[in-house]
């Protein structure tokens, strides 16, 4: 379940990457809908994804908290890579 949330939280921070691409006007506004729908359904995945998970591995709720604020500042999906990585070597080494 970890390593399916890393995928969806490096696919949501890409997808909110591009958001502001449009923002920015590097990328065609006629894209808007469809980069806003593909989006949205994968920051509800995300939300959701960090709620089971966060209970999965037993994270503080100040950890998650930072997952979700996490999810709305660009770029900050990199840090979330990083720890996710920390937590899933924590579990292969324990293992």
């Amino acid at each position: 379940m970890l390593q399916f949330f890393r995928v969806v939280s490096l696919i949501e921070g890409l997808s909110y990457l591009l958001i502001l691409c449009v923002t920015l006007g590097v990328i065609n506004r006629e894209l808007v809908f469809y980069l806003g729908m593909g989006h949205g359904i994968l920051f509800l995945l995300y939300l959701s994804l960090s709620a089971v998970v966060s209970h999965k591995q037993s994270w503080p709720i100040v950890i998650w908290l930072l997952v979700i604020v996490a999810s709305v500042i660009p770029f900050a999906f990199i840090p979330v890579e990083i720890f996710i990585k920390r937590e899933l070597a924590k579990i292969e080494s324990s293992t």
